[in-house]
């Protein structure tokens, strides 16, 4: 990540501003230019093809896998040697591959970006880079326009400007010019005019933004995913007994009477015999089988380890706007002295005295129709009545268009917009809309239901009916209207209205998305919480948790208040409530802080920048990739290319398969750590030549069980994932039971293939004919053993058998091994009798035997 600037502008250039009509000269723009830096944050570039690659080796089993090689290279065993490196290589290339598309899949959805402003130098407007903005600069913003810097305005007409990329707020935000109107007069850079025009200063450029500050918090935390804190034990712990192992056979080789220089190559051969090199290839394949099933259904998984936090997952703290909601402003009720009427698709006609009002909303309205595809832009209140409007045939596209004889946008001090319209018969009709106790001062008659003329106003049905539509967590717009006497002028500037006829209410939301709640059900069912956090009103929160279903015992927490308490006491409020309001990026921080530190496993979704040192801080980060920003997605684990909260809970269930897919694995290629230095190391003690040779245990480690583990890696899921709560944060890769299984079925097989060697050779086989068959059982061994892997608890006759044909292909690659001359030639092997191979058969399938009867005691257990 490149360094931005952080030089930040001092009281001088501040308050020694030029006029806001001529602007700097060039040459002092140049000054600060290279003064303060250009006017952009810390570059977030895509990691190097070199770093991917190196982040695959960086392993304590990959470390000891390269130890390996280098000493069989030293003892000049190239076979050996080459056969380590292979795995190393082809683990390398499975998780280059998968990290190195992911970051591809990222890149191509990075688009918010502001490279163009409008900007008055030496008395010129003109359009230069954002990147060349410096402090003290005037630039000129209008509706459409990113803000390009964080401006102080001197100069402003109706401007309201979308700040929920920073706050989370779904509603505009009035801005206005002048001391007096204290943070109104601030625009921040990477917010969207809404409506309005506006002139002003750039007060902070780059890194001194509020964008640079949210971008700071983005790069100071980072953490280690779940898997990656269980994988990093278990290949400590595993390193530790191999050590343990070469060291002891060592020991034991000399004492037994071999050569220092046999000693050594049995050591080390039985130390690579004890490395499961095949585990860290068949996690990156389990991982790597996990992104691809989330990515067809619109997950984009940027790092392996991030597939399966999801399925470890106790909480998500989800943002509300554009995440859990669609961000779109909606008109849902109606309210005149007739009654509240629901607007929408399924909702009946609407009569006369509901559809006035929105007439009147419509006809006020500064949103802009495409008259190509009918779409609508503009303020989100605007746009939302606009739309309901002409959906409901209360104005036509037409007369929504047609420019108004005289308008007054929205203004803060009034707050209230109006338009005068003219008629087809040529009368002239003011319409307004604004806060509802302003548009109530001026009116001094209320239409009655069905348009059956107006009545004396009722200040409080007005003011319950507002209080209801509140509560409901709707925002509330009150709409009126005066019809214009033939003489009466029109003033070249509206003023106060007055006289007007109160026609009702509107009431909007931003509605949860399709198939939301139904997806937090699905969620409660798996034992995880859900969290949402939001710059909004709690009142709204509060009403859009309840919609989808998010469960509180209490009221919403607010930023405020969490202000004024501990982390303790923040974890305790965060288990009686699942909403929290009013929260800055800040707050978001401390919340996923504080709930990791209670030993939960949290996972953040959000899209805007606000959202960015939450996801980067979490367990696991999920931006969206349609309308997520640019530092959302690249401070995520994974994107969302559809925005679509449901989304997640099927990457939970793929999660869970992931895992225990893994889990699956581990048990299968432990249990064979197990036999085969089990086996090896006790027939050193017996007059014996070696049991395997260094060959055959690579053989054996690296292509009969790298296939297997890589068969039980495409395992589908069990079913019922998401009915078993989370993990334990402090439970392992394997259970206790697990690894009891381990223990047992490892040294049943360990003694099967020392058995067999020695009967072999007793019953007087020649030693490679010993080996061979040892070998051989061994492989039917492990085709069993992977067969009970398959499931933890359910029977392998509970199982399909030929679910997964890939298991047999252990038993074929032997058998090719016995039966051909370079299997022969290379690994040792010579050809056996019909007889052999069902002794083989036969003693393979005790594994499955002890596997069983393990199971049905757990299972009885559980009972």
């Amino acid at each position: 990540m490149a360094d931005a600037p952080t030089r930040r502008p001092g009281p001088d250039v501040l308050h020694d501003l030029p006029d806001p009509g001529v602007g700097l000269q060039p040459d002092e723009a140049a000054r600060r230019l290279a003064q303060y830096g250009p006017n952009v944050l810390g570059v977030h570039r895509a990691a190097s093809p070199w770093r991917i690659l190196l982040r695959q080796f960086l392993s304590p089993l990959i470390f000891l896998l390269l130890v390996s090689a280098t000493v069989t290279a030293l003892l000049q065993r190239w076979i050996d040697t080459v056969s380590i490196l292979l795995v190393l290589v082809g683990n390398a290339a499975i998780g280059y591959w998968q990290e190195s598309k992911a970051e591809r899949e990222v890149a191509a959805l990075q688009s918010l970006t502001a490279p163009r402003a409008r900007v008055v130098r030496a008395g010129v407007t003109s359009m230069v880079d954002a990147s060349a903005l410096v402090p003290g600069d005037v630039v000129l913003l209008e509706s459409g326009d990113k803000v390009p810097a964080d401006l102080r305005l001197v100069q402003s007409t109706g401007l309201r400007v979308d700040e929920s990329m920073l706050t989370g707020e779904s509603v505009a935000v009035s801005k206005a010019a002048g001391a007096e109107a204290g943070d109104r007069e601030l625009a921040f850079g990477g917010t969207l005019v809404a409506t309005g025009r506006a002139r002003g200063f750039v007060i902070a450029t780059g890194a001194a933004t509020q964008l640079g500050e949210i971008d700071r918090l983005v790069r100071s935390v980072r953490t280690q995913t779940p898997l990656q804190l269980i994988i990093d034990r278990l290949e400590k712990r595993i390193g530790w007994v191999v050590g343990f192992v070469g060291l002891f056979v060592l020991v034991a080789g000399l004492v037994v009477g071999l050569t220092p220089g046999d000693a050594l190559l049995t050591s080390i051969a039985l130390a690579v015999a004890t490395i499961p090199e095949g585990l860290p290839v068949a996690l990156t394949v389990a991982m790597s089988i996990g992104v691809t099933r989330m990515a067809r259904k619109h997950a984009v998984v940027r790092s392996l380890p991030a597939v399966e936090t999801l399925g470890s997952t106790t909480v998500i703290a989800s943002d509300k706007t554009g995440t859990i909601t669609e961000n779109r402003l909606t008109v849902e009720r109606v309210w005149t002295p007739g009654g509240i009427r629901t607007v929408g698709a399924e909702a009946p006609d609407l009569p006369s005295d509901a559809l006035d009002v929105l007439r009147a909303g419509a006809l006020t309205n500064e949103a802009h129709l495409d008259p190509s595809d009918g779409t609508l832009t503009g303020d989100a209140v605007d746009v939302a009545i606009a739309r309901a409007a002409i959906h409901a045939g209360a104005v036509t596209a037409a007369e929504f268009a047609a420019p108004p004889a005289a308008h007054l946008p929205y203004e803060p001090e009034l707050r209230s917009s109006q338009s005068v319209r003219v008629r087809p018969d040529g009368t002239r009709v003011l319409y307004v809309k604004g806060a509802p106790r302003t548009i109530l001062d001026w009116s001094t008659a209320m239409a009655v239901a069905d348009g059956g003329g107006a009545a004396s106003v009722d200040p409080r049905a007005v003011e319950a009916a507002e209080h209801a539509l509140a509560e409901a967590g709707l925002r509330v717009i009150a709409c009126a209207a005066r019809e214009l006497a033939p003489d009466e002028p029109l003033p070249a500037e509206l003023g106060v209205p007055g006289g007007l006829t109160f026609l009702g209410l509107v009431g909007m939301v931003d509605p949860p998305r399709p198939g939301v709640a139904d997806a937090i059900r699905r969620c409660r069912s798996a034992g995880i919480a859900v969290k949402m956090l939001t710059g909004d009103h709690p009142k709204t929160a509060a009403s859009i948790g309840e919609r989808v279903g998010i469960e509180s015992s209490g009221p919403p927490i607010t930023g405020a208040e969490m202000a004024e308490i501990s982390d303790h006491e923040l974890v305790a409020r965060l288990q009686e409530t699942s909403i929290v309001a009013r929260v800055t990026p800040q707050d978001k921080l401390r919340i996923v802080s504080a709930l990791q530190q209670h030993g939960e496993i949290v996972a953040v979704t959000g899209d805007g920048v606000n959202d960015a040192p939450a996801l980067r801080l979490a367990s696991l980060g999920v931006a969206m990739g349609r309308s997520g920003t640019d530092v959302a997605r690249e401070s995520a684990d994974m994107v969302l290319t559809d925005d679509d909260f449901v989304t997640i809970v099927d990457a939970v269930e793929q999660g869970r398969v992931t895992f225990g897919a893994i889990r699956k694995v581990a048990f299968f290629l432990l249990a064979n750590a197990v036999a085969a230095p089990l086996a090896v190391a006790l027939n050193l003690f017996t007059d014996t030549p070696l049991l395997f040779l260094p060959v055959q245990v690579l053989w054996f480690n690296l292509v009969l069980n790298g296939l297997q583990d890589v068969a039980i890696a495409f395992e589908p899921g069990e079913g019922g994932e998401l009915e078993a709560a989370p993990r334990r944060r402090d439970a392992g890769l394997l259970s206790r039971d697990v690894w009891t299984r381990i223990v047992v079925t490892g040294v049943w097989m360990g003694m099967c293939v020392l058995v067999t060697f020695h009967v072999a050779l007793d019953a007087g086989y020649e030693i490679e004919h010993a080996r061979t068959l040892a070998m051989t059982v061994f492989a039917f061994l492990n085709f069993f053993q992977a067969g009970t892997a398959r499931s933890e608890r359910r029977s392998v006759f509970a199982l399909r058998p030929w679910a997964n044909p890939l298991l047999l292909g252990a038993v074929v690659l032997q058998a090719l091994a016995v039966w051909t001359v370079p299997g022969q030639q290379i690994l040792g092997f010579v050809p056996l009798s019909l007889r052999d191979w069902l002794t083989a058969f036969l003693v393979g399938a005790t594994v499955l035997v002890v596997a069983e009867i393990d199971k049905w005691i757990r299972r009885r257990r559980a009972a």
